[in-house]
């Protein structure tokens, strides 16, 4: 009997202090009201799911060939949303979700493919890595990638 409870004592401590991993499903609604806020230029609901301190770069290859790293301010990004990007028609298609989860800290790698004024632009993937806070998950950084002319897309 000692033994029993001493392994129903242990296994309700693990399961009280172990994390949720985050799913596939709430991955990609996490990800998809980020990305719809952008769209709208909705800020209060991108900042929904950002977290404080959220940061976000862009990684492409230049018509040089040269490899162009750049930082976004998230009150660039915010700022954008609001203002520019809800003056063009533009729609960025997500197509696939990927979501990896450990603890408190999980990453959806989404690829997509982005349209202008109607017409396909280009391709690539964006990388959100998530931090479970004391409110819920929340996207720390985002990392994008831009592919000009190899996306197979006719």
């Amino acid at each position: 009997m000692k033994y029993t409870l001493f392994f129903l004592s242990m296994f309700m401590s693990i399961v009280g202090f172990s994390q949720e991993a985050l799913s596939t499903a709430n991955g990609k609604i996490i990800v998809d009201i980020f990305m719809d806020g952008y769209q709208a230029g909705d800020t209060l609901k991108m900042k929904s799911v950002m977290h404080a301190n959220m940061t976000m770069n862009r990684a492409y290859l230049s018509n040089e060939q040269e490899n162009i790293l750049i930082f976004i301010k998230s009150s660039d990004l915010l700022k954008y949303a609001a203002t520019t990007g809800k003056e063009q028609v533009w729609e960025e298609k997500l197509t696939d979700y990927i979501v990896n989860s450990d603890g408190n800290v999980a990453h959806v790698w989404a690829s997509y493919e982005y349209f202008k004024d109607g017409k396909f632009s280009h391709c690539g993937a964006n990388s959100f890595t998530l931090v479970y806070t004391d409110e819920s998950w929340k996207i720390l950084n985002i990392i994008d990638s831009i592919r000009i002319g190899s996306c197979n897309k006719e």
